[in-house]
């Protein structure tokens, strides 16, 4: 499989995207996990149910409620969200927890829909078959210094998400790429196209 950006090992660097309205204040401020507007609107409720199932032999300090979200690495064709920006940034390893985004997605859509009338059976997939995912979540989840010797990140069906428990200052920010609908630009294509 080939991917987008050189081995962690290699470039020390992990990859965060920010939709471009944000990406002035990050790189005035850095990333906090709580600064975008959709952290209360559409994912609080979410990593709060998540941290629900989180195991006692987690340490403190992994919350997902209180986490930067991050990717070791891309596939090479990965389709990015349009209007945004892919960030390369330096973490503190020591303050960072790895786990499988695969299974946190199969609830996403019971649990934002678990409300809606016509969707009542949301609710029943969560109470049921949803904990047992939520419970493999965490078990298969591992510290980053962990992950780095096992390398869970490159098995098949394991989609890596880095929680990164810690701020990340603006001086470990650079930004990589500009994603429109159509294409995805580095920053010299973006000032050449639009100089």
């Amino acid at each position: 499989m080939k991917f987008l950006f050189d081995d962690y090992t290699k470039t020390k660097r992990v990859y965060h995207i920010v939709a471009l309205r944000d990406l002035d204040y990050v790189l005035k401020n850095g990333i906090y996990y709580n600064d975008k507007i959709t952290y209360n609107t559409k994912y609080k409720g979410f990593h709060d149910y998540i941290d629900d199932f989180r195991r006692n032999n987690i340490p403190n300090w992994v919350e997902r409620r209180k986490s930067i979200f991050a990717s070791l690495n891309f596939k090479e064709k990965h389709y990015f969200h349009s209007h945004s920006a892919v960030l390369s940034v330096k973490i503190n390893e020591d303050m960072c927890w790895i786990a499988n985004e695969n299974l946190a997605n199969k609830i996403y859509e019971p649990f934002a829909l678990k409300e809606t009338k016509g969707f009542e059976f949301c609710s029943e997939f969560l109470h049921n078959k949803g904990k047992d995912i939520l419970k493999e979540y965490w078990n298969s989840s591992l510290s980053f210094k962990d992950n780095l010797k096992i390398r869970k990140d490159l098995e098949d069906g394991y989609d890596a998400e880095i929680l990164i428990c810690h701020h990340i200052p603006k001086e470990d920010i650079e930004v990589l790429y500009i994603c429109s609908d159509h294409e995805r630009m580095n920053i010299e294509e973006f000032k050449k196209q639009f100089s």
